[in-house]
């Protein structure tokens, strides 16, 4: 790898080139690069940030990527869950909280939020810092919150098209709920469907 690479062409370089610097600098760095910028288009700096705070809350290495002021920046996403007095109390709880679980060996090891919090719910941390627990509700739920409503918006370039622009809200529904959940619809037999429509009595109505 310390060998001087032969560059072909007319490329002025300062210097010889090892072929360590070539993969380091010419296709490594640049790959990383790349990766970073499509990351930086896919999520907005708001995603980013809360993905940051979520970090914050990460239990692996004793709770080594622990910041208060990221967790209260992370509650402030969530007016309608914290008030202004939920963020006194919270910023008690969180100083009492990670002095708590650190020298707790029953939170020692632990591989994600996921694992946290069932182990506050096994120790009855949950009861002890309520609102500490909420953060982390919080955090496990919003990837999955995320992703349905990435996959509703996807789905409905496709069941709202011209042809059908203005149909009502209900019956967009009612066709984006087989159209995105089609691994349930799958699994229900064609001829349980076609006995229960059967069963519906007529609906005309009078116009």
């Amino acid at each position: 790898m310390e060998s001087v690479l032969q560059v072909q062409g007319r490329i002025k370089r300062r210097g010889p080139v090892t072929h360590l610097h070539h993969f380091k600098v010419d296709i490594f760095y640049a790959m990383i690069d790349t990766q970073l910028q499509e990351l930086n288009d896919r999520f907005s700096e708001v995603s980013s940030n809360l993905l940051e705070c979520m970090a914050c809350l990460n239990p692996c290495n004793s709770f080594s990527t622990f910041d208060k002021n990221k967790l209260c920046e992370f509650a402030g996403y969530y007016p309608s869950d914290f008030d202004g007095n939920d963020f006194v109390m919270l910023e008690y709880q969180l100083d009492t909280y990670i002095a708590d679980v650190q020298l707790d060996p029953d939170f020692l090891n632990l591989q994600g939020i996921a694992d946290l919090a069932k182990r506050m719910v096994e120790k009855k941390k949950h009861i002890v810092y309520p609102l500490v627990y909420l953060l982390v509700k919080l955090a496990l739920t919003l990837p999955v919150a995320t992703a349905s409503v990435e996959r509703a918006f996807s789905a409905m370039k496709y069941i709202k098209t011209d042809l059908r622009n203005r149909i009502g809200d209900e019956w967009l529904n009612d066709c984006l709920v087989p159209y995105i959940e089609n691994d349930v619809f799958d699994s229900i037999d064609n001829e349980a469907i076609m006995i229960e429509f059967q069963k519906v009595k007529p609906r005309r109505m009078i116009l």
